[in-house]
């Protein structure tokens, strides 16, 4: 007979076998915070223009070296239950305003810290909780205070590349006058008059070779494949997309056809081609000289677009036709039919162009009104191309920003700094415990100075004495300087801006997520389903 093991009794009894409980202070607040502080950390040193790369190697074996924060999460498969908070909180930002991730992460990561001391010296978890949302309120008074620049006009060429050259800093120093020079052109020229900025009508096309200085913006898309006809280029062309193949159509039916003779086998074949000959003349006559199809070309039907002149294109993705079909503002459609007028797009020239050794066509619109422009960024390693995509991903979500709200804020952490200057007097006008919570916030906003210092190499606590004393003497606008020796500096008059909602959201999603996980106090984690068997007790009688 099986030897029966009692249980501990408690909540633990009422689980599964190989259920986990932790609760308490030590078991569960403490560690979620010793987790999430060893996750921060790790993505600290990414902080800022000269923040080190990050190696990752994901599930699918596929390699990422890359300083932004949103990558790295997404390629890391982190299972601490309290470390997804942060992430989902980081995942939050990047959808709501693109930018920023890494802040979240290293704000949360940051009062987590402070808070263990807190808690430790016998302040609830509870209280420091709400400490910390009574100091996100002060902020988000004061933040409006903060503002030190704004951007009105979002056409205006020069205005644009000035609010967006420090989001491409932080990830691409060194080529931000370039790459934000090549992001607002792309950005101003498709801004619609009535309706919002669209971040996914600015497309980027990465084609090996070369150096970024010979990247170029495109109004059109730009496609790295060869056309499949024999016509490479043709100009003030009208444009039919299908969604289909353009080859001979298959019956929905089976059917069973008795040939007897020769004749009869050269008329069948003979009839099949006919009637492709005629879809296509039918395409042809609607004065339609450019076809794209979402599937493949038969031969038989590219005999026939070559009679007739027409050029042929084939795009694999499906994304990519209603991309293209909104771009010439065509019709897409399914089945191979001549199209209306209305139906056909339009775009003023249809080329294959040759860049390095890859083969490119090009749909440009030569007009005022195109709905989508393409960055061809050029690059030695493909490595180093998905970073500086990264970049322009950051400058573009920085103008539809700037298009919602062109309100900015000092960068190089001056913000930061001023809000934990302002958090600190208010804390010594708070009579309860909270003000124990409030102080801690400041420290954990002063830590963005010191990283973006220790990042670059200054002592920090040096520069951050420099940054603080500023400002208490009035200097709001007092950041890091990661070039001079003097390692401080005007972040204004350096152009170095940060955008206000960006700063507005992180702040509430990382407080958000800090408050959430220091309200945890117990930790249950049930079995999984479908995992490894318990092993038998010895003795056991379950096979007799």
């Amino acid at each position: 007979m099986a030897l029966h093991v009692p249980k501990a009794p408690g909540f633990a009894q009422m689980l599964k076998d190989g259920a986990r409980y932790y609760s308490g202070l030590e078991e569960a607040v403490i560690r979620n915070i010793n987790a999430c502080k060893e996750f921060a950390q790790s993505v600290r040193s990414a902080y800022g223009p000269n923040g080190m790369n990050k190696m990752v190697i994901n599930h699918l074996e596929k390699q990422f070296v890359t300083s932004d924060a949103a990558t790295i999460i997404r390629e890391l498969d982190v299972e601490h239950p309290a470390a997804k908070l942060m992430i989902l909180a980081s995942q939050m930002q990047d959808s709501e305003v693109g930018d920023g991730t890494n802040f979240v992460i290293i704000l949360a990561g940051a009062l987590l810290e402070a808070s263990e001391e807190l808690i430790r010296l016998g302040v609830t978890p509870t209280e420091v909780a709400e400490g910390y949302e009574k100091a996100l309120e002060k902020c988000l008074e004061i933040l409006p205070k903060l503002i030190c620049y704004e951007i009105k006009d979002y056409r205006n060429l020069n205005e644009v590349v000035k609010g967006i050259k420090s989001s491409i800093q932080s990830k691409q120093y060194g080529n931000e006058d370039f790459l934000a020079s090549l992001v607002a052109k792309a950005c101003v020229s498709i801004l619609p008059e009535d309706t919002t900025f669209n971040v996914d009508n600015v497309r980027v096309c990465k084609v090996l070779g070369s150096g970024l200085q010979n990247s170029q913006v495109v109004q059109g898309m730009v496609f790295k494949r060869q056309v499949e006809g024999e016509i490479t280029k043709v100009q003030n062309a009208k444009v039919a997309v299908y969604s289909c193949a353009v080859d001979v159509m298959q019956t929905e039916t089976k059917g069973t056809v008795l040939i007897k003779t020769a004749d009869e086998l050269m008329n069948f074949s003979r009839g099949e081609e006919n009637l492709l000959e005629i879809q296509i003349k039918s395409i042809a006559d609607t004065g339609a000289k450019v076809i794209v199809a979402g599937a493949k070309f038969g031969d038989m039907a590219l005999h026939y677009i070559n009679k007739y002149g027409l050029m042929a294109v084939r795009l694999n993705s499906k994304f990519d036709v209603r991309r293209l079909s909104k771009t010439v503002g065509a019709t897409v459609l399914p089945r191979l039919t001549a199209p209306t007028p209305q139906e056909l797009g339009y775009c003023d020239v249809v080329c294959v162009e040759e860049l390095g050794d890859t083969p490119i066509v090009v749909f440009r619109l030569e007009g005022k009104q195109s709905r989508i422009s393409t960055i061809v960024v050029r690059g030695a390693t493909d490595n180093y191309m998905d970073d500086i995509e990264r970049a322009i991903d950051d400058g573009v979500n920085t103008f539809k920003g700037i298009s919602r709200d062109g309100r900015f804020l000092a960068g190089a952490g001056a913000a930061e700094a001023e809000l934990a200057h302002q958090l600190t007097q208010y804390a010594d006008t708070l009579p309860g415990l909270e003000q124990y919570a409030v102080r801690k916030f400041a420290t954990g906003l002063e830590s963005f100075s010191k990283t973006i210092a220790d990042n670059s190499g200054h002592r920090s606590t040096v520069v951050l004495e420099k940054i603080l004393q500023a400002h208490q003497n009035g200097q709001k606008n007092v950041g890091v300087d990661i070039d001079a020796e003097s390692t401080i500096c005007d972040a204004l008059e350096k152009n170095i801006l940060d955008l206000y909602s960006c700063k507005y959201w992180g702040l509430k999603y990382a407080v958000g997520a800090a408050a959430t996980i220091l309200r945890v106090d117990q930790i249950i984690m049930a079995k999984r389903a479908g995992g490894p068997k318990p092993r038998q007790a010895a003795g056991s009688d379950d096979e007799s």
